[in-house]
């Protein structure tokens, strides 16, 4: 297919990180099984991936800002536009050597996303979306699923961890959903989550306290895909405020009503 120069961009930045992290997968299952050890490693690919980006990325487009998640916000000459960037969004997963991890790249330009690439090398899966011009992935057209029957749904959830988030809070919501829902799914990359609602592998997916490259491609893929993606508490912007609740029309409207009560 023929994408704009600016996709074309994303892509190439994408692939080649995923490159450097496909090989770094396949050395952690040969470090010494310790905290120190893995835990390090998988830091330094994460700097490394997010410094292939960011040379990319300001060799293509120079004075982009650029907010990544390792370098924090790299001022630009171009204050319309800036990369928000994930190099590498599921650690957990990729220090365990499970492949659910990705690659988030979005494009703000004055405050609006307008295009966005999730990329997981473990298994080539590419999606992007432009704003306008729909989502894809791996060149098929993405679509959210169109159920309306809520137990008949598949919705993927954050699940916080030790020292991260409101624990009570999270399990009253589960609760609430499990008893309407056909299965729970966490699958520990946020990005991913989202694309695949886009994709409609998933049917819904609610998480709290999310950073921005988290957010930022996979709320145009949702979009894109027709989806309805807000904060969970107000009807406002899940990239501002890191609460994300996403779905087609109707199932974010039945989730936002179980998570609001």
């Amino acid at each position: 297919m023929l994408y704009s120069a600016t996709i074309n961009v994303m892509v190439k930045a994408a692939r080649r990180a995923g490159r450097s992290l496909k090989r770094d997968l396949g050395e952690i299952e040969h470090l010494q099984v310790s905290l120190k050890g893995p835990a390090n490693f998988v830091s330094l690919a994460d700097k490394r991936a997010e410094e292939i980006l960011y040379q990319d990325l300001a060799k293509a487009r120079p004075g982009y800002g650029f907010i990544g998640e390792e370098g924090g916000t790299r001022e630009g000459s171009d204050k319309s536009h800036t990369w928000i960037v994930d190099p590498l969004d599921g650690t957990t997963n990729f220090l365990h050597g499970i492949p659910q991890f990705a690659i988030s790249i979005g494009l703000s330009r004055e405050g609006t996303i307008i295009a966005g690439v999730i990329y997981n090398p473990a298994n080539d899966e590419l999606y992007i979306a432009e704003r306008g011009k729909g989502a894809f992935l791996n060149d098929q057209r993405l679509r959210v699923a169109g159920r309306r029957q809520l137990n008949e749904c598949v919705v993927a959830c954050g699940l916080p961890h030790i020292g991260r988030g409101d624990h009570e809070e999270f399990r009253r919501e589960m609760t609430a959903m499990q008893e309407r829902v056909a299965g729970l799914r966490r699958f520990g990359a946020a990005s991913l989550d989202l694309a695949f609602v886009a994709a409609g592998r998933l049917d819904g997916y609610w998480e709290r306290n999310l950073q921005s490259w988290d957010i930022a491609a996979g709320l145009i893929m949702l979009r894109e895909a027709g989806g309805t993606i807000t904060d969970i508490d107000t009807p406002g912007d899940a990239l501002v405020t890191g609460n994300v609740v996403c779905g087609n029309e109707y199932v974010h409207g039945e989730l936002v009503k179980i998570l609001r009560k």
